[in-house]
């Protein structure tokens, strides 16, 4: 059973790695994935894009996105599920899921881009938990 301040800890952890990615802090963004973290995620029900291995791979996936954007983004992440993981229960792993809704504001106009979903497995590594893998559901392309 999670105590809550370890589902406060996961929740934040989230909330950090969106916020990392939304000022384009690469380090924060960084620090909230493991070593061996992966990524991947489909749009509208298509092909699965990823698997992106390892915080480096993953790593560039977002400097490349991020390179390609000129408005400001807001990753809002709610609605968090948590359960033991089925495929780690030995690491402490646990899984998390959360819907995300994603704004942008260029400019001066603020408009919703795309919903979806975040599926998370996170895991603690030392005092920190860290996103061991991500898929991300998107319910529409953008």
């Amino acid at each position: 059973m999670l105590s809550a301040d370890d589902k406060s800890a996961i929740a934040e952890l989230l909330s950090r790695a969106s916020y990392g990615y939304d000022e384009r802090d690469l380090k924060m963004l960084e620090s909230c994935l493991c070593d061996d973290a992966v990524v991947s995620l489909r749009i509208a029900g298509g092909e699965l894009v990823g698997p992106f291995e390892g915080r480096d791979s993953i790593m560039q996936l977002y400097r490349d996105s991020m390179a390609s954007q000129n408005d400001v983004r807001r990753h809002v992440v709610s609605n968090h599920l948590f359960s033991p993981s089925d495929v780690a229960v030995s690491e402490g792993a646990v899984d998390v899921v959360s819907n995300l809704t994603l704004f942008a504001t260029e400019d001066g106009e603020t408009r919703l881009l795309t919903t979806g979903v975040y599926r998370d497995v996170v895991r603690r590594e030392g005092p920190s938990w860290c996103i061991a893998r991500r898929h991300v559901d998107l319910d529409s392309a953008y």
